[in-house]
């Protein structure tokens, strides 16, 4: 080990503030005890990125970061997703002779303690029950959980704006899948137009992914009591921070569901907590795990949505680091905002992992002291590449680093520790108990309920003035208000019919009456013509028979 690494280390890694300590630096096989590759506290929320293989150590570096802010009175969040990291909690093993061997090396001061936890739960199978409502979900992260496309969230965005405008509460899953049947329904089609003429075929599809996943046990959870973010950020009595742990071991098998609620938590501390900007200390530093799943499949606007909330949370005191295999599952755009880095061991053994390794080696800091391609896939268990964002914003130089053990437990709780730490939680009370206020379920409901009862009356009424009993052959008690109006449309149709009909018969007999009338009056006329030409015709006759009689002596004799 030359001394140009002794400087570069020395000067790279001497801050004059609170640190978080990693380990110390390595060259080949050889330590470099007296100097500490080390975190400085106020750096901690310019966010991270712990990367490597599985088995390499990726969750004991967690567990180690978490642990010593802790102690500096730093809250901390992590996703617990094997269960083992519950450990952090309990004092570790000073005799382990793996733990020996690397404090008696690196020589360490090495105190067993274990730390402050809450355990949360998704299921609510251990732990304080987190859950959230519809509305504060919101459409994009819904949309990744019901694997919608591009256009079906943005239906759903019309949806939820439809809801806001209606003053309809969208608290759970059953609310959404209400709304969704009411604008899919005859009642519900003005609506839909609004909205802009959006096909039911596409609520459909969005219907059947609701309840697909409430098939799959998701119903529990959305709902209230929706949980507060600011429990996140919380310290004990003697100022130590509070590890908050979500356990997510018994919802692996819904990895999308579980990544986005993470997601959520995190929108929802970025909307809640003030500005403060740069800090002594971070406010929450928030762990990753898994980081992989969160990317995965997730539209335009969700990715916009995660890079604005990882460039501008830092200003709100929190710090967040992603937890995952390798750097190329982070997104470049996301990556760039991580300025602290430790990275395991990676594996070539594909085409694939040959590429990853190369794009990976290219993202550290340039350095005359390592091959770092080849000193990734070299690094042992517990060891990594480590450069961070020094107090002036520069980053260190890299450090092949050997990690000082946690001084907490490396293992799971037992279950009866477990089921301590739950019945002392102040959380688990709040939680646990589900409530069902009026949401839009409720008030859907009741509205067809009362639309149907309104349109039964007109229906009977309307009936009553037809002169049909409306609790016979007709059912209208059974119909629905839809059905119910085209009736009462059909009978004032057949209504308005007979009455134009039996106007046309009256109008027709009144013709019928003038005619018959003009008739008498015409008979009439024409026998008086007759009989006056009859009368005329005898008297003349009479008087040409007189003048016959004197001329010609046809006269009888008196």
């Amino acid at each position: 080990m030359n001394d140009a690494f002794r400087t570069a280390m020395a000067a790279g890694y001497g801050f004059d503030e609170p640190v978080v300590v990693l380990g110390s630096p390595i060259q080949g096989d050889e330590v470099l005890p007296e100097v500490r590759v080390q975190v400085p506290l106020s750096r901690v929320n310019r966010h991270g990125l712990i990367a490597g293989a599985t088995g390499t150590g990726k969750t004991t570096t967690l567990q180690l970061l978490a642990g010593q802010l802790s102690a500096l009175g730093v809250p901390v969040f992590a996703v617990d997703v094997k269960g083992d990291l519950s450990g952090v909690g309990a004092p570790g093993d000073p005799t382990k002779p793996a733990v020996v061997a690397r404090v008696e090396a690196m020589k360490l001061t090495f105190q067993a303690q274990g730390h402050p936890i809450e355990i949360l739960s998704l299921s609510g199978t251990q732990g304080a029950h987190v859950r959230a409502s519809i509305s504060s979900f919101g459409p994009l992260l819904l949309g990744k959980v019901l694997d919608l496309n591009d256009t079906q969230t943005s239906i759903l965005s019309l949806v939820f704006r439809y809801c806001d405008d209606q003053h309809l509460p969208l608290l759970d899953l059953s609310d959404l899948r209400t709304t969704l049947k009411f604008l899919g329904s005859d009642e519900g089609k003005p609506a839909l137009a609004d909205l802009g003429g959006i096909s039911p075929a596409s609520l459909g599809v969005i219907l059947r992914a609701i309840v697909t996943i409430e098939q799959e046990g998701a119903g529990e959870f959305f709902g209230e009591p929706e949980f507060d973010p600011d429990d996140l950020v919380r310290t004990t009595a003697d100022g130590k921070g509070i590890i908050t742990l979500l356990e997510v071991a018994d919802v692996m098998d819904r990895p999308r569901l579980y990544s986005t609620f993470v997601l959520w938590m995190l929108a929802q501390l970025y909307e809640t907590l003030p500005e403060v900007g740069d800090l002594p200390k971070p406010k929450l530093a928030f762990f990753f795990d898994e980081a992989h799943l969160l990317f995965r499949d997730a539209s335009k606007a969700l990715m916009e949505q995660i890079e604005r909330t990882a460039r501008l949370i830092r200003s709100k005191g929190v710090g967040v680091y992603f937890v995952t295999q390798a750097p190329t599952d982070v997104p470049s755009s996301v990556l760039s905002q991580l300025g602290n880095r430790v990275q395991h061991a990676l594996r070539a053994f594909t085409p694939d992992d040959a590429d990853a390794l190369r794009k990976t080696a290219r993202t550290f800091p340039v350095t005359e002291f390592y091959d770092v391609e080849r000193t990734i896939t070299s690094l042992g268990i517990g060891e990594a590449l480590v450069t961070v964002l020094s107090p002036k914003g520069v980053p260190t130089p890299l450090a092949a680093t050997r990690l000082v053990p946690p001084d907490s437990r490396m293992g799971a709780l037992t279950p009866q520790e477990i089921a301590a730490v739950v019945a002392q939680s102040t959380l688990a009370g709040r939680y646990n108990t589900a409530v069902d206020p009026e949401s839009a379920h409720e008030i859907i409901t009741a509205r067809l309920t009362n639309a149907k009862a309104a349109a039964a009356s007109v229906a009977a009424e309307a009936a009553m003035r037809a002169g049909v009993d409306p609790t016979t052959a007709d059912g209208l008690e059974t119909m629905t208000p839809a059905q119910q109006q085209r009736e009462i449309n059909r009978r004032a149709k057949e209504l308005a019919a007979a009455q134009r009909a039996a106007e046309r018969e009256r109008k027709a007999q009144e013709r019928a009456a003038r005619e018959a009338a003009k008739q008498r009056e015409r008979t009439l006329e024409t026998g008086i013509r007759t009989a006056g030409k009859v009368v005329t015709s005898r008297a003349g006759q009479s008087l040409l028979r007189g003048v016959f009689d004197v001329f010609f002596g046809g006269g009888k004799s008196r």
